[in-house]
């Protein structure tokens, strides 16, 4: 099986890495320094489920130097998704399947407008882990999870394969039927945790600490499952006390947003956010939490504002 990964930051580093060293065919699509050093150093993984060390590693800035693969791992920002889709291209064959491990709710429709129906695949990646230095990826906790399913909910040959790939990587592994439902409620904790700590410029431990700023996060939390309602998406019944018990894993950990606030980058605020704010409009439901947060994270979305 041949694995190309559209992204190597915290998410595609992290999980291709584990994959190469298990042996497994991977190819790195990356850029700039941190493509650099990989093709230098290899990729280096910190982790409390054990480091690791690909002393050698295939990446590339040029998908098309790869050709076509059985899955693309897709793990870009957001903002770069069409992008991403359309250098993808050289790499899908006819039953190539294009994994989205991206951080929003409507990603996958997006990237079905590109690439077809048929390539395209939900999933998610729990997983608190950044890029700490070119070549580097730290590893925050011992939450390191992947599921993914075909949208359509049907069985899939191609996904089991990749299953039984990720499980022989030692990789915690789902392959679900109701894909849907796990991305909704993976959005129901990246964006609670996502929105507090960028408020607050700091990691996951103060909205576990600070009692008045856990509140923010349960109210995000409660906007987003009631969005989900409104939407006719079927989440547990107890999604929320199920949500904020997994944010507990997330103590020492630095939401990706907030690693990019506070670089100075651009911050994926539309796609989070703002897709909230927007689809609630849409919908008729309250969200008072994240159309605060959205005004007040707007003026920081392509970095530092000139005002």
């Amino acid at each position: 099986m041949k694995i190309a990964i559209m992204g190597a930051g915290g998410i595609g580093g992290y999980y291709g890495g584990r994959l190469a060293a298990s042996g497994a065919d991977v190819s790195f699509i990356a850029r700039g320094a941190h493509l650099a050093a990989m093709q230098a150093n290899g990729l280096k993984i910190i982790s409390p489920l054990g480091d690791a060390h690909i002393a050698k590693v295939t990446a590339t800035d040029d998908p098309s130097t790869i050709g076509p693969v059985d899955i693309v791992m897709f793990c870009v920002k957001l903002y770069d998704l069409e992008a991403a889709c359309e250098a993808c291209k050289p790499m899908i064959g006819p039953d190539t399947a294009v994994i989205s491990f991206l951080n929003g709710i409507d990603s996958e429709d997006r990237m079905r407008a590109i690439l077809g129906d048929k390539a395209v695949v939900g999933g998610t990646a729990q997983i608190p882990s950044n890029i700490i230095e070119p070549g580097v990826i730290e590893h925050k906790a011992p939450l390191a999870a992947l599921e993914f399913g075909e949208l359509d909910r049907s069985d899939s040959q191609r996904l089991q394969a990749f299953h039984d790939v990720c499980v022989n990587a030692g990789i915690e592994t789902y392959l679900v039927e109701n894909i849907e439902t796990a991305i909704w409620l993976k959005f129901a904790i990246l964006v609670p945790f996502a929105t507090t700590c960028c408020l607050t410029r700091l990691p996951g431990k103060v909205l576990i600490e600070e009692p008045v700023v856990q509140e923010i996060a349960v109210g995000a939390m409660k906007e987003i499952i009631a969005l989900a309602a409104a939407k006719g998406v079927q989440l547990p019944p107890d999604a929320l006390e199920s949500r904020m018990a997994l944010l507990s894993n997330f103590a020492n950990a630095m939401p990706s947003m907030l690693v990019d606030l506070l670089a100075e980058k651009r911050i994926e605020l539309e796609g989070l956010q703002g897709a909230v704010v927007r689809l609630a409009k849409e919908l008729g439901v309250p969200a008072p939490v994240h159309n605060i947060a959205y005004a007040a994270l707007k003026p920081f979305e392509n970095g530092p504002p000139d005002y």
